[in-house]
């Protein structure tokens, strides 16, 4: 059964774009790159990460809470 989830592509763009985010209060490497790989591929976030929900709510990022 596909569940329609696949392992994004992690090229050096996408981890030169997690230094480059827009000011926040993602200071985890890993939502970074979480953040930064959602960005760059147009993904919706499913979290229950407090500041990948916020940046989501600052318009950086379709977060959605669970």
């Amino acid at each position: 059964m596909d569940a329609g989830v696949a392992l994004a592509q992690m090229p050096p763009a996408v981890l030169i774009a997690a230094s480059f985010l827009p000011p926040s209060q993602l200071r985890d490497p890993a939502d970074r790159i979480i953040a930064a790989t959602a960005r760059t591929y147009g993904y919706a976030v499913m979290t229950r990460d407090g500041a990948l929900l916020a940046f989501g709510a600052a318009g950086h990022l379709d977060a959605i809470a669970c």
